[in-house]
């Protein structure tokens, strides 16, 4: 019987260990901005930033809902360097030779957050750069899979370099129907 139970145990130990350390479907890997400048130098792609704050309800309400939707995952996964940055966050930031702090004050903005989304501060707001990190554009406000969807693929896929937003969305079939 101490045979059995302990074999049992081992088993499940080792099946936990093992649920526990893959990535599950619907996960999205975040980086920090540090580290998606310096994965950017290294393999160009996109950079994704989801501009937040620890008490914006809609930022929990989008990982949940938005971040967590399998597609969506998997898309910014492949096509970006998905980025979570707290606009509150007090840690400075050196990028293009600037250096970036906290703004005065105690709910003053993230220098850094303030130049995403060009002064524009809403929660949440995504801004997204392109391969040698400028920025194209800030999104801000909740928005669903069904809703971010096109928006991810007109600039992951550059369809930004050859149509105008208004004709891409008119035209783009999407997996995601909800």
């Amino acid at each position: 019987m101490k045979k059995n139970l302990l074999l049992f145990l081992s088993v499940l130990t080792i099946s936990c260990t093992a649920h526990s350390q893959k990535k599950e479907v619907g996960d999205v890997k975040w980086y920090t901005f540090e580290e998606a400048i310096k994965l950017n130098s290294e393999t160009p792609k996109k950079i994704f930033i989801d501009v937040y704050t620890d008490w914006c309800s809609w930022c929990k309400v989008m990982d949940q809902k938005t971040f967590s939707h399998p597609d969506i995952a998997a898309y910014l996964n492949e096509h970006y360097y998905p980025v979570k940055f707290n606009a509150e966050s007090s840690e400075p930031i050196s990028f293009s030779g600037t250096i970036f702090n906290k703004g005065q004050g105690r709910r003053s903005p993230h220098e850094l957050a303030a130049a995403l989304l060009q002064g524009k501060m809403s929660y949440p707001s995504v801004a997204y750069l392109d391969e040698n990190n400028q920025l194209l554009t800030s999104v801000p406000g909740y928005v669903t899979p069904v809703q971010i969807e096109p928006i991810l693929v007109f600039f992951g896929e550059d369809h930004y370099k050859t149509e105008k937003w208004e004709d891409f969305q008119k035209k783009y079939i999407g997996k995601i129907n909800e």
